[in-house]
């Protein structure tokens, strides 16, 4: 191919624009600097939340956290135990509670680690006067989830009712250092300690 010998510069010219030196390179203009990016925060793990329940300064945060808790503790990880267990709180609410047991037989047997749902099955055996059953689910309630404060009241509250005080105040307390501010477990453990760890002189 024949190479064209019209000077670059008198082109540039002809043109009517500004003749450059050939072979100069344009000053590069560098980007502007972005932000630096905030690391992602880990999620926010049960034992963080079971943490800020115990440090809450008022009522009203500890409740907030106890929500975000028992949200946690909800969740079976199963599509078909929720739903059993749905239709189980729903059996309760009709006060059918055999059919509540039931319900929640098919749900430990599924998701036999699911804390929440041996607790339910407590409390429908409650409801049922099964004090013996009820009793058998919450200790394994507690041993899945030691923190399970509801289930350490519900403890007590049995324990209550058949007059085993010291039983009682122990289960109360194990609620209490969970949850400092749960709703009147203090007031319990105020009547409670007197008859059980002996009045002071």
């Amino acid at each position: 191919m024949r190479r064209l010998s019209f000077p670059i510069c008198m082109m540039a010219g002809l043109l009517g624009a500004p003749a450059f030196v050939v072979g100069t390179t344009a000053p590069v203009v560098a980007a502007p600097k972005e932000a630096p990016k905030e690391a992602p925060r880990p999620p926010v793990t049960l034992d963080d939340l079971f943490a800020r329940l115990k440090a809450a300064k008022d009522d009203a945060e500890a409740r907030g956290v106890a929500q975000l808790i028992e949200r946690r503790l909800d969740r079976s990880g199963s599509d078909t135990v929720d739903l059993l267990a749905s239709r189980a709180a729903e059996a309760m609410q009709a006060k059918d509670y055999p059919l509540a047991v039931e319900l929640l037989d098919r749900v430990t047997v599924l998701e036999p680690g699911w804390a929440e749902g041996w607790s339910r099955r407590a409390t429908a055996f409650y409801l049922l006067e099964d004090q013996a059953s009820a009793l058998a689910d919450l200790h394994r309630t507690l041993t899945l989830e030691p923190r399970h404060f509801e289930a350490w009241a519900a403890l007590a509250h049995i324990y209550m009712a058949s007059d085993d005080k010291s039983r009682a105040l122990a289960a109360f307390r194990r609620a209490e250092a969970i949850y400092p501010r749960m709703g009147k477990v203090h007031e319990a453990i105020e009547r409670l300690a007197p008859d059980v760890d002996g009045r002071d002189l």
